[in-house]
């Protein structure tokens, strides 16, 4: 057997939907591709779908903010240096801004925030990176700010181009506070006859759940920045399907669920502030990325950052669909057992001709 052979690893995918989504972004109707080995996850997030289709709006997906950041770290001769450098470098900010953009035609600078500890000195720069999620562009930014701040700035010297202030694939309440990614907010309201008749359940039920599981079991579990019942599987799945970098959904994943009983009607909400996804850049040229990103409408002619944005509304909504679709089932007891058996074992028994 030969164990240096390339192989590739397939992940079932589905594409689900149509979904229905409006707000700043745009009015949107598309299907969305999920590639998991969690089969359940396509027709629970297929429900959500369903109903999104079923009223008007659909999903209001509203982007408050999008930047990419990456934070530096420089040691100082002691905690004063360290301060007055910070300030230094806040001087400068046009003349940083002017070396960002000879790294390249879609990287910006927007600003930096600092933190001193003893006599180290982390400057978190954030970005804007086009269409791109914007790793490698902010990383090529700050090396160069880095390289300019160190020449400039007395006192300090290299301590790492990354110091984990940033915070990139780590569970931190900083990129909730700060912003790291697309930070995007769905909504849906889901009319009394339509919660008993598509989700089997109340708006009082999903209400109290909400607040009983994702409130206030996440603080007794110390969740940091996050009160949901499963963001990861839907961003997983529309991460793997759309070539973005799968270990983003550790940040990705944090984010606030909010339900609401307004008389019998059901106010939902998901709140996704991490969301980092991109249409050019590394996995972009895998054939059936490609295909799913032109499928997604993510590959017309637009301004730069548009279909990126377009992008993350999609991936925020389909969010929305499997939290609901969930949190719905698990109002009910056994229902969410019986979806796993029914659906998993029926897959399995399949695969092995039983």
């Amino acid at each position: 057997m030969n164990t240096d052979q390339d192989l590739t690893a397939g992940v079932p995918m589905k594409w689900v939907g149509p979904l229905r989504i409006s707000g700043n972004v745009g009015a949107i109707e598309t299907a969305v591709p999920l590639a998991t080995y969690e089969s359940p996850l396509w027709p629970s997030v297929g429900r959500g779908a369903r109903i999104s289709m079923m009223v008007e709006p659909g999903i209001v997906a509203t982007l408050v903010d999008e930047r990419m950041t990456r934070s530096v770290l420089v040691r100082a001769t002691d905690a004063q240096t360290a301060y007055l450098a910070s300030l230094e470098v806040d001087a400068r900010l046009d003349e940083l801004r002017a070396i960002v953009r000879t790294c390249g035609r879609f990287v910006e600078l927007l600003g930096f925030h600092h933190e001193i500890t003893a006599n180290l000195l982390f400057l978190r720069f954030d970005f804007s990176t086009g269409d791109a999620s914007g790793h490698n562009m902010a990383t090529l930014a700050a090396d160069a700010l880095l390289t300019h701040i160190l020449r400039t700035v007395p006192g300090i010297s290299y301590g790492s181009i990354s110091g984990n202030y940033c915070t990139d694939k780590k569970a931190t309440a900083v990129n909730g506070i700060l912003g790291r990614g697309k930070n995007v907010v769905t909504e849906l309201l889901v009319p009394r006859e339509l919660v008993h008749r598509s989700l089997r359940t109340t708006a009082r039920a999903i209400a109290e759940l909400n607040v009983h599981k994702n409130l206030i079991g996440t603080l007794l579990a110390g969740g940091i920045r996050s009160a949901n019942a499963h963001y990861a599987n839907m961003l997983l799945g529309f991460y793997l399907a759309t070539g973005q970098d799968a270990a983003n959904i550790v940040e990705g994943s944090q984010g606030v669920t909010v339900a609401e009983d307004r008389d019998g009607d059901l106010y939902f909400s998901c709140t996704v502030p991490n969301l980092i996804v991109g249409t050019v850049g590394n996995g972009k040229g895998l054939d059936f990325v490609e295909a799913n990103l032109t499928r997604l409408g993510c590959r017309d002619t637009r301004q730069p950052g548009e279909n990126a944005r377009r992008l993350a509304v999609i991936a925020a909504a389909t969010v929305l669909c499997g939290e609901l679709s969930l949190l719905a089932a698990q109002t009910n007891p056994g229902e969410l057992m019986h979806a796993h058996v029914r659906l998993e074992r029926a897959d399995t028994t399949a695969k092995i001709g039983g």
